[in-house]
Parts: structure tokens; sequence; C-alpha cells
């Protein structure tokens, strides 16, 4: 715009002299709390590549096995967070393995390092448009809720992020409105949580409410 361009690239209308803009903060949000890949980091050796994927597959072969020790699958987890921050077919590699019914396990565990490895797993593979969808029907929004609820700060301010990621997506948007007790926990993270939590919350109603039967929801929980 500044440049003098005034087409839209969506509409590929002509935009008006002074057209009204709306500041996407969800999109923010996501960028800020993504790590930004280095140029020296995408232009790793092909070796490198092979490697961390060759890695990464014994690291979902030891978190989707019923046989292992809590451990065992944090130390998979920690690592597969690394390295699906920075490579996105690392990110299609978990999706397609299986690997997210057993994230979403240990979402479910009451162990509290457990949990905010296993969201910050599935925040990472949310990145991907096409996984987006996917999450929400495998059932990622159930555990966000329980989450929300009762998990520590730092798992509960991550579930408000991975909110906000998955509705990006227009379907999300109302999947998640229409779900019991999704916007309430957002309003009262948004009332009592730490300024984290009340950011992200915060953060992920704006998203939810450019879908607009949202709106009615998040005036009617008490966010006002």
């Amino acid at each position: 715009i500044d440049s003098g361009n005034r087409t839209c690239p969506i509409t590929k209308l002509p935009l008006s002299e002074t057209p009204y803009l709306i500041p996407n903060h969800a999109l923010r949000s996501l960028i800020l709390n993504f790590a930004h890949v280095s140029l020296k980091e995408s232009s790793r050796p092909r070796t490198q590549q092979e490697h961390s994927h060759s890695q990464s597959q014994a690291l979902i072969s030891t978190l989707v096995s019923q046989s292992s020790s809590n451990a065992s699958k944090l130390e998979s987890l920690t690592r597969l967070v690394r390295l699906t921050k920075r490579d996105s077919s690392i990110r299609r590699k978990v999706t397609e393995s299986g690997a997210v019914r057993a994230a979403l396990d240990c979402v479910d565990s009451c162990n509290q390092v457990l949990q905010e490895k296993s969201l910050s797993l599935l925040l990472n593979l949310s990145l991907e448009d096409d996984n987006k969808v996917g999450l929400v029907a495998d059932g990622v929004i159930r555990r966000i809720v329980t989450v929300l609820r009762v998990g520590s700060p730092d798992c509960k301010a991550i579930a408000a992020t991975l909110l906000t990621s998955l509705a990006v997506v227009e379907v999300n948007k109302a999947t998640i409105g229409s779900y019991p007790d999704a916007i309430s926990a957002l309003v009262s993270l948004l009332r009592v949580g730490n300024d984290r939590e009340r950011k992200e919350s915060a953060t992920a109603l704006y998203a939810l409410c450019s879908f607009p039967d949202n709106r009615k929801r998040v005036v009617d929980c008490g966010s006002v």
C-alpha cells in the first residue's frame, strides 16, 4: 500500500484511497511463537537433512510404542519439538506416521512436563495448513479444553496458542466455538490467568470472533 499498490490480493479489486484495515493479531502471535529458521539452517547440506529424517523416525517409533516409558516418551517429544519447529517435511512425516494420537494420549497424562511437550509438538504440527482440520478431527479440542481448565500455567498458554493456530481455518472456528466450554475456558483464562495466559487467550478469542456466531458466545461468557 505504501508503495502505491491499491489492488486487493484476494479479490483483485481496487482498494479505496484510505482502505479500512484490521490488524491480524492472531497471525502476529503465531509468528512471534514460531522460531524463525535461519538462512544457515534452511541451506543445510542434504546429508544433515537425511540424518534428521532418520532421527525423527526413531523418535516417532519410541513415542508410539506402548512399551515405552514416560521418560523415553518425554525425551522423544523434546527432540521432536525441536525438529518439527524448523522442518516442514518432518512435521508432515510425524503427522502421517500416526504419532498424533500418541501425542494426544500424552496430553491426557497427569505428568505436566510430558503434557507441555506434547502440546508443543501439536502446536508445531498445526503450523501445516493440511494438519489443522485433521487435528480437530482427531479430538485435540477436547484435550485443549481440559488443559485450559486444569493444566499448569505454561500448558494453558500453549493450549490457547494452539487454538489460535487451529482457528486460522474457517471451519475450525465454527467447531471450536460450538464445542462445550471451549470459549468459556478461554474467557476464564482471560479473567484469572497470568500475563502470558491472558495474552494467548485474548489472541485466541480474537481469532475465533472473526466467525460471526462466536461473537455472541464470547460476550455471553463475560468477556467484556
